[in-house]
Order: C-alpha cells, then sequence, then structure tokens
C-alpha cells in the first residue's frame, strides 16, 4: 500500500475567513493522490476576526497574534514567523490577510505563499477594487491567485476567474460575483501546489513544469 504523506497548510487572515471556510470544506482532511491535506493553523492579526471561530468549529488550532500595538512591521513579522514554523507548513495561505508584510517574512518563505486578489490583477492593486473597477467605466472584473512578493500583489499570478460589470452593479453586488469564483479558483491552485504541480521559479510560476502567462491559468 502506498504511503500518504502529509501536507501542511497554515492559513493567515484577518477578518471573516469564507474563503477560510471553503478550503476548510473542500480540503481540509482530504487525500489527494496520495497525499493527505491538512490546515494544521489558522492566525490572525486581530483577535475578533471571525475567521479564528471557523476554525476552532473545525477543530484546528488558532490563535490571534495581535498586530496593533507592535512598534514595527519587522517586529511584528518575526512573531508571526515563529508561531508559523512551529508548524513546519508546505504552503502558507492569505485569505484575507490585511497586512503588508516585511522582506525579511517573504524572503524566509520563497515560493511558498500563496494569495487570492479580489482584482484581474495587475489592474487595482491594494484595496477597495470592486468600486475602482466600477468608477473606471470596466466591463469586466475578477480575481487573481498569485505567489506572494515583496511587491504588493505583483507576484506571478497563477490563476484568474473573470466577472462581468452590469451597469446596475454596485460594489457590493459586484464583490459577492467576485467571491464565488474566489471560491472556484483558490482550492484548486491550492491542489495544484500540493500535488507538485504548480511551483515558482525565477519570478515566474509554473504549472507542470510549464511557465504560465502573465495573466496565468486563465478560468473562463
Amino acid at each position: 500500500m502506498a504511503t500518504v504523506a502529509t501536507k501542511k497548510i497554515v492559513v493567515l487572515l484577518s477578518g471573516n475567513g469564507s474563503n477560510l471556510q471553503n478550503i476548510i470544506d473542500k480540503l481540509h482532511n482530504t487525500t489527494l493522490n496520495n497525499q493527505h491535506i491538512e490546515i494544521v493553523a489558522v492566525l490572525s492579526n486581530k483577535a475578533d476576526a471571525y475567521g479564528l471561530q471557523r476554525a476552532q468549529n473545525a477543530g484546528i488550532k488558532h490563535k490571534a497574534i495581535i498586530s496593533k500595538g507592535i512598534s514595527s512591521r519587522e517586529q511584528y513579522d518575526a512573531l508571526l514567523s515563529q508561531e508559523i514554523d512551529q508548524y513546519q507548513p508546505d504552503l502558507i495561505v492569505m485569505a484575507g490577510f490585511m497586512r503588508i508584510l516585511s522582506a525579511q517574512f517573504i524572503d524566509k518563505y520563497p515560493g511558498k505563499m500563496l494569495n487570492i486578489h479580489p482584482s484581474l490583477l495587475p489592474k487595482y492593486q491594494g484595496t477597495n477594487t470592486h468600486q475602482r473597477a466600477i468608477d473606471a467605466g470596466d466591463s469586466e472584473h475578477g480575481v487573481s491567485v498569485h505567489f506572494v512578493t515583496e511587491e504588493l500583489d505583483s507576484g506571478a499570478t497563477v490563476i484568474q476567474a473573470k466577472v462581468p460589470i452590469f451597469s446596475e452593479d454596485s460594489a457590493e453586488k459586484l464583490a459577492e460575483r467576485v467571491l464565488t469564483q474566489e471560491h472556484l479558483i483558490y482550492p484548486l491552485a491550492i491542489q495544484w501546489f500540493l500535488s507538485g504541480r504548480l511551483s515558482m521559479v525565477n519570478s515566474h510560476a509554473l504549472l507542470d513544469g510549464l511557465i504560465l502567462p502573465a495573466n496565468g491559468y486563465a478560468a473562463d
């Protein structure tokens, strides 16, 4: 009988944790291609993040490492890194972690961090992406999964999904449409990584050994 290897995920978040819940529902404690996938810890920089409750409900270790009051980004990231290293994760998944990470932190986990961003990168890096897309008169919007690098929302894109923008859309309506796509593509990208199909080499995202285009594997 083939040995089942465990692939470990640490999730970082700051808020509601809907992407965390989706990953729990689809991947946590599942076995794929002789690999057992487990979320070993959920960490938040905010004590009141509902994502911590989601982790507790699922029996996953969780902890708030409060960022408020920490004097520097580097000092906070050192505390965060100490906690992460206890679990030796194969992948760090950012699921609404609303902090800019220091270069030292990112350099410690090269090619081992994924983030999901609610825009069709490189458009609309940063926050308030839905309203910005509406204000610009765009006909489409979407979501991108990308590797985390030192430059904000600029790491190699893995996969994108597009949604239409309608004339009557509010930012809230558009956000709901985008979130549906987030829940489809993030678990897929995580599976690719944990199965060894996805990697980052020389700042490029590779899937099955082939360099992905700038917009990643574009899902229709």
